[in-house]
């Protein structure tokens, strides 16, 4: 599915507004900076601006055009007051994303894919809900009345489900779109997605095939430094979608 005819599914509010992007600060970042040039994925070409030293050197006005564009459509999700499961398992990438997921009450994975979190997602959905049961019961007092053993046996259940689902606890139904750091590493998650028509948005480094994302960002998915800087963007636009969303 292309882009164009993907994005009218994203119908919200439409309301756009320009990033205030700063090449040289992508630069310094090291968001320009793709893999060995023998590593590649020739699909990639169209993102590519040049070669330096074996490295493919990623067009950075590609980058920003895109991340322009699909800022603005993740704005209007989260004001359409649907989710989208931010997904990113590396080392590099885990803290920032389980960050900003928290902070804005987005669903996401970030030790390991779930298989069948997507393609099965009845059975998960149990779970979640028995989670949220048991921390609605706390909250109300409910534990009072039980015995040690009873309160003991609650615990473990409680904390074998937030191990299981408790980063996708806000999710109460399929996502409206997925967003994956490195396409490459989270490839089950992916064809989850695909196979279920969910839009993926993908953080695409020089050794990702572009096709398989509805909506790709061109840039360097190994750096700490470059996921940050494109996640200081993404906040921003999660922020506006539910300033947006309390507006409506």
């Amino acid at each position: 599915m292309g882009e164009k005819k993907q994005e009218k599914n994203f119908n919200f509010l439409n309301v756009n507004r320009m990033l205030k992007l700063d090449i040289k600060e992508l630069i310094t970042a090291n968001v320009h900076l793709g893999h060995y040039t023998n590593e590649w994925c020739p699909f990639m070409k169209p993102f590519i601006y040049s070669k330096k030293k074996g490295i493919h050197i990623i067009n950075l006005h590609k980058t920003i055009s895109k991340l322009n564009r699909y800022c603005n459509l993740i704005k209007d999700i989260v004001a359409s007051g649907k989710k989208i499961l931010f997904i990113a398992t590396k080392k590099q990438a885990k803290f920032i994303v389980e960050e900003t997921s928290k902070k804005y009450n987005m669903p996401y994975i970030t030790e390991r894919w779930l298989g069948g979190l997507l393609t099965n997602f009845t059975t998960f959905h149990k779970s979640i809900c028995k989670l949220n049961t048991l921390e609605r019961e706390k909250k109300t007092g409910t534990y009072n009345s039980l015995s040690k053993k009873e309160l003991l046996s609650l615990h473990r259940i409680k904390k074998k489900l937030e191990e299981n689902v408790g980063s996708i606890s806000a999710m109460n139904s399929l996502p409206e779109a997925i967003f994956i750091v490195d396409i490459v590493c989270e490839n089950i998650a992916l064809k989850e997605a695909k196979k279920l028509k969910i839009p993926v948005f993908g953080l695409i480094d020089t050794n990702s095939d572009p096709r398989k994302v509805d909506y790709p960002i061109p840039a360097n998915d190994d750096s700490s430094k470059s996921i940050e800087i494109i996640f200081h963007y993404i906040n921003e636009s999660l922020s506006e979608g539910l300033k947006l969303r309390e507006n409506v």
